[in-house]
């Protein structure tokens, strides 16, 4: 029998030889990830009755939420998930500023091929760029994670996407998630693995590919994948080997490379050939259009071309989803000489130290605050509506960012639309939504 690769992921998670969709697995995740709400999180582990976490040496923390602390309510958090950092011996903690826990995992080459990582997040499926099984957990959830190092999840059905061909000028993989997403609807994936492949996606830059799985959380999906291939190896490699020589100089870093490549090859999982899927679509990428998604759901996408001319208020730029160095450069060619418009503000924060430092080194970020950007301290900024550029009642922001339902950023009677941030940099230029090939001109 063939089996696909939610099937194999979650049977190697349970330690089992097989397992099939709609099979319920005991699974031990090799990654359990928590941000922000782990604070939270403890109050209910220590309300079941226990003081020590199960598997300190599996478990991931980042503070990136709010940060910096906006209020002492969000301070007193941080203080606390400190404490319980530093009391449950947690190693791999991310303090403020470090970034978004998804960018940062996968710059530390924390999360590899074939693994399993729950998190506390509901845009974990992002890992499913290095061809992983991310998906996302609730508090409760995770409190029996850290008690018991597992958690019983159903099998996914899966749904095989094939991208054919090369996306358009200017057209990037945040247009392709919305062409997706507007088509089929954001109930679309509800529960299923979304299985990506074909050479539209080989063409990709790995920035592009991260873009994807992220925005398959808005398509209800379970967990997202694309193939990892030579490039996702030798960029997980050469970062753990890195890692590894900062620890121990007893082997030249050459070797450590080749030997984290071997091992990270043998952990990698891939679909059979006669797997059985729920339903396949195949998408010819150059048919793909500049998208938006208007407001107030994901799924309400129009062409570019029918929403262009749109007054905005604000246009903000980072988030899991689009804060990449790629991005950033994308924004900044748009905005090469110009000045953000009047009556507008555009917004920049990096998704990762690691972003904005090479930014910086890039030039970017100046050719950035030249055009009058405003840069924030990597993190999620005002996605989710806590500071760092919520709206006021009435304003329109264009966002690089994943959602943009009623409230998403703190303000009910605000308008949000999504779109790749090169339409977001063009359109803070203009100050209306605008066609980023035009404004580049």
């Amino acid at each position: 029998m063939d089996y696909t690769f939610a099937e194999k992921a979650l049977a190697r998670a349970a330690g089992l030889s097989h397992a099939v969709a709609g099979q319920v697995v005991d699974a031990k995740p090799d990654v359990a990830l928590s941000h922000d709400n782990t604070a939270a999180i403890a109050r209910i582990f220590r309300a079941i009755g226990l003081e020590r976490v199960a598997i300190p040496d599996r478990m991931c923390v980042t503070l990136d939420h709010a940060v910096p602390a906006p209020t002492p309510k969000h301070a007193q958090n941080h203080a606390e998930v400190r404490a319980f950092v530093a009391e449950q011996g947690i190693t791999n903690f991310f303090e403020v500023g470090r970034g978004i826990c998804h960018q940062v995992l996968s710059e530390e080459a924390l999360v590899l091929p074939g693994q399993l990582i729950l998190g506390a997040d509901s845009h974990t499926p992002h890992y499913g760029w290095l061809g992983a099984f991310g998906t996302g957990v609730g508090r409760t959830e995770m409190a029996a994670i850290w008690a018991t190092g597992e958690l019983w999840l159903r099998v996914p059905e899966t749904m095989k996407v094939v991208v054919k061909g090369e996306l358009g000028r200017g057209v990037t993989s945040k247009d392709l998630c919305l062409h997706l997403i507007g088509q089929l609807g954001a109930d679309g994936g509800l529960y299923q693995s979304i299985e990506f492949s074909g050479d539209g996606i080989e063409r990709m830059s790995l920035a592009s590919r991260m873009v994807i799985p992220n925005m398959m959380a808005e398509f209800g999906a379970k967990n997202a994948y694309l193939p990892p291939d030579e490039a996702v190896i030798d960029f997980l490699a050469e970062r753990r080997a890195k890692r590894l020589n900062a620890e121990s100089r007893i082997q030249k870093l050459e070797s450590k490379i080749s030997d984290q490549k071997s091992e990270i090859k043998d952990l990698a999982l891939y679909p059979d050939a006669d797997a059985v899927y729920a339903s396949t679509h195949v998408i010819d990428a150059a048919s793909i259009e500049l998208k938006i998604a208007c407001p107030h759901t994901v799924d309400n996408v129009r062409p570019l071309r029918e929403v262009r001319g749109t007054r905005v208020d604000q246009a903000f730029i980072g988030t899991c989803t689009n804060g990449r160095l790629e991005d950033l450069k994308a924004a900044a060619e748009i905005v090469q000489g110009k000045r953000v418009a009047h009556g507008t503000r555009l917004l920049v924060i990096p998704a990762s130290s690691q972003v904005y430092a090479d930014a910086m080194q890039a030039g970017y970020i100046q050719t950035l605050l030249e055009a009058g950007a405003v840069i924030g301290t990597p993190g999620c900024g005002p996605c989710m509506g806590n500071h760092m550029g919520v709206l006021a009642p009435g304003e329109v922001c264009i966002s690089s960012a994943n959602r943009n339902f009623k409230g998403r950023m703190g303000q009910p009677d605000a308008e949000i639309y999504l779109a790749s941030p090169a339409i977001v940099a063009a359109s803070a230029i203009a100050g209306v939504i605008a066609d980023p090939r035009e404004i580049a001109q």
